[in-house]
């Protein structure tokens, strides 16, 4: 006698799609970069702009940032 089938539970929705997009502006047919480029793990790695200091997510590296 075989055993009694299992029902399949949902699937979760799953991750949102990557924002990476975000974070350049077309222009014509250049690209340009909105945030600042990470000075230790080098371009295409951005850092996170918060309200007092721009932060890398990848090695920590973080500038505070000026008053003008």
């Amino acid at each position: 006698m075989a055993p009694p089938a299992k029902e399949k539970a949902a699937k979760p929705a799953g991750k949102p799609a990557s924002k990476k997009s975000s974070c350049y502006e077309v222009s014509g047919d250049a690209l340009k970069r909105k945030n600042r480029n990470c000075p230790k793990c080098g371009p295409g790695i951005f850092m996170a702009g918060h309200q007092d200091r721009w932060q890398c997510g990848r090695c920590g590296y973080m500038e505070k940032k000026t008053e003008k």
